[in-house]
């Protein structure tokens, strides 16, 4: 599965974009890894992987994800602006 393909799934599992996660991380001043993935997981139910890749995106950064997983593409807006 891509990069892309697990945020666009956690995405259709929560009603959160990408964008959306990295401003909820951001307001509870959550940085590491672990933290994240536990949040993502009890909070919003997401398995494993999925909250590996947001927690991925939120602590790395949209711009080092996309060059290094997503081929310098990346849509962060979700699903709807992509129509």
């Amino acid at each position: 599965m891509s990069f892309q393909a697990y945020l666009d799934n956690a995405e259709k599992q929560t009603g959160i974009t990408p964008r959306g996660f990295l401003d909820l991380a951001a307001a509870k001043n959550l940085t590491k890894h672990g933290e994240i993935t536990t949040w993502l997981k009890t909070e919003h139910a997401l398995g494993h992987g999925h909250a590996t890749a947001l927690a991925r995106l939120i602590t790395k950064g949209p711009d080092f994800v996309a060059a290094n997983h997503a081929d310098g593409v990346l849509h962060l807006d979700g699903l709807a602006a992509r129509t």
